[in-house]
């Protein structure tokens, strides 16, 4: 089907195209007095140029989306909910929930302030993109991100099978309760990093915070540097190759810790597990 094309029309009114399909829209505003919401909800094969995003809720339930070049604001709340098939480029993404339960998603050289980002939602791809939020991704599976510039708390809890690769994370408390997650050359900043996880992995990664990796299943570090760690793995299951100074570890329950330097090994008559992970300083002896 031949996709219709409108540009630089307003569209103020709730449910203005509702259940469009085959649709271009290029410079076109979603805004004005009325204060309409939902303007494309249940609308399929639509593409976005240039469009300017201030109402509500603009695609729910959206199908084959592409979304180019456009600005939502802060008054484009929750823009995204329940779609599938959607690639974002270029785009300003301001509204709080912006991303909610929607599969097959792309986004590319995207800027978004937005709490809550992505909850619940599965096969994202990120690329280039950078994104302030707190509570981000909360339960998402199957993410990918590439140069991915992060800032906020309480991120990719309860998570599953992520990947990120050359990306840069200002958090806390990341990672809580996730799965099979995987962190590559890159650098994460922030304290109480990635608790109760299962199966995370960090690869060539600078890891800076206060009393990381604690709770930990399966937890390994290859090759990292971590900065500022004190208080770490505690009660953790770990393997760990870390070329640099730990500032001190306690109460690693099992598993290996290899470090250049460390502090302070902690080993409390308290501790809740016995501490039977091995501890080595490189070049002298198992502590």
């Amino acid at each position: 089907m031949e996709k219709k094309i409108i540009e630089g029309k307003s569209f103020p009114n709730e449910r203005d195209l509702y259940r469009a399909d085959s649709l271009v829209l290029r410079n076109c505003r979603f805004a004005g007095k009325e204060d309409g919401e939902s303007a494309l909800k249940e609308s399929s094969n639509v593409e976005l140029y240039s469009c300017l995003l201030d109402l509500r809720y603009p695609l729910w339930h959206v199908h084959n989306a592409i979304i180019d070049g456009c600005e939502m604001t802060p008054n484009c709340r929750a823009a995204l909910w329940y779609g599938d098939f959607i690639k974002i480029s270029n785009t300003r993404m301001d509204g709080i929930k912006a991303i909610r339960e929607c599969h097959h998603v792309e986004l590319d050289n995207v800027t978004s302030s937005s709490p809550e980002l992505g909850w619940k939602s599965h096969d994202i791809a990120i690329k280039d993109c950078s994104i302030d939020s707190q509570y981000a991704f909360l339960e998402a599976t199957d993410l990918q991100a590439e140069g991915l510039r992060f800032e906020g708390k309480y991120s990719f809890q309860y998570t599953e099978r992520l990947r990120f690769r050359n990306c840069h994370f200002k958090t806390k408390d990341a990672f809580w309760h996730s799965k099979d997650c995987v962190v590559e050359d890159s650098v994460v900043e922030g304290e109480y990093l990635g608790w109760y996880s299962e199966g995370l992995t960090f690869i060539r990664c600078h890891i800076k915070g206060t009393q990381p990796l604690c709770y930990c299943k399966n937890l390994r570090l290859i090759d990292c540097t971590m900065e500022d760690a004190d208080l770490a793995f505690e009660y953790s299951e770990v393997e760990a190759d870390v070329d640099s100074h730990i500032v001190s570890i306690k109460n690693p329950y099992k598993g290996k810790i290899s470090c250049k330097s460390l502090g302070e090994l902690i080993e409390t008559e308290d501790s809740v597990y016995p501490c039977l992970c091995q501890v080595e300083v490189r070049g002298g002896q198992p502590l």
